[in-house]
């Protein structure tokens, strides 16, 4: 399922137009980003939790020439399924 297929099935499920539904789905994921980039995790209860985790910089290899490279340190989301999520795919 892509972004186009989850606005679709949003627009049927909740009887609303497709931009609507474009509109809420935008909506849900700015706010999901937004409290991400704040530092906040975000936790829907049944579903799962949108976190952030710190990786630290360190030392690589360029696989072409063998030569070490530094990879900068930053910040990488993450998330992990809640029981509910599991048990509905299980």
């Amino acid at each position: 399922m892509n972004k186009n297929d989850l606005i679709a099935s949003v627009s049927d499920s909740a009887g609303l137009s497709k931009a609507d539904a474009g509109k809420a789905v935008d909506a849900v994921f700015d706010s999901i980003t937004g409290s991400l980039k704040s530092g906040t995790e975000v936790r829907l209860v049944g579903f799962g939790t949108f976190s952030v985790s710190r990786r630290a910089a360190s030392q690589g290899r360029n696989p072409r020439t063998g030569e070490p490279i530094q990879i900068p340190a930053s910040n990488q989301p993450k998330f992990k399924a809640g029981k509910g999520l599991k048990d509905a795919v299980n």
